[in-house]
């Protein structure tokens, strides 16, 4: 499936474009196509870059299992296709355990998630829910376990989840590959 607005190949980008996409592919292996498709819109794709490196260099109190299961569990959620792709190749090159993402729906249950884990996805499905669902007790329990600077960034990290997922399904993005290093190029296809 081609998304909704081609991704703008590199030949098209322009040298500050190109220059990003070379940032990109060295990072992840390949250009993310949600970056490729933003990048027609280049003063967005640099604000939506700077925010995603800023966010990602100041999460640094949460555990990293704990953010990327939360954030994992609202791209399943919403069915963005995409952000379950990326997420598991993330949760894979952290040497997180990708396999119990399988059972991700019985994560309340299931023995092969901790007690801070399921309150961190609880608290996904309730930001994530229209209307949301948050209580009170819930923050509280998230700022006995995580403090308040835990939670603030667990916070903003699932609404910004919230926003990637929302905006790739809406365009029409979907899984590119990375998750089994099968990773295809996005513009191969707007091309064709």
């Amino acid at each position: 499936m081609t998304p909704r607005i081609p991704a703008l190949a590199p030949a098209e980008a322009g040298p500050v474009g190109r220059l990003l996409y070379r940032v990109a592919r060295r990072r992840y292996g390949e250009v993310p196509e949600p970056f490729s498709v933003l990048a027609r819109h280049r003063r967005l794709l640099v604000a939506a870059g700077v925010a995603e490196f800023a966010a990602e260099k100041a999460s640094t109190v949460l555990p990293g299992a704990v953010r990327e299961l939360a954030v994992y569990r609202v791209a399943w959620t919403l069915g963005c296709s995409w952000c379950v792709d990326f997420g598991t190749m993330l949760q894979r090159l952290d040497r997180l355990d990708v396999g119990r993402l399988e059972h991700i729906a019985d994560y309340a249950t299931s023995p092969l998630y901790s007690d801070d884990e399921r309150a961190a996805i609880a608290y996904a499905d309730a930001m994530t829910a229209t209307p949301t669902t948050v209580t009170d007790d819930q923050v509280e329990d998230l700022r006995r376990r995580f403090g308040d600077a835990g939670t603030l960034e667990l916070t903003h990290q699932i609404g910004l989840e919230n926003q990637r997922a929302r905006q790739n399904t809406a365009l029409g993005i979907t899984d590119q590959g990375f998750s089994t290093d099968s990773c295809r190029v996005p513009w191969v296809n707007a091309e064709s």
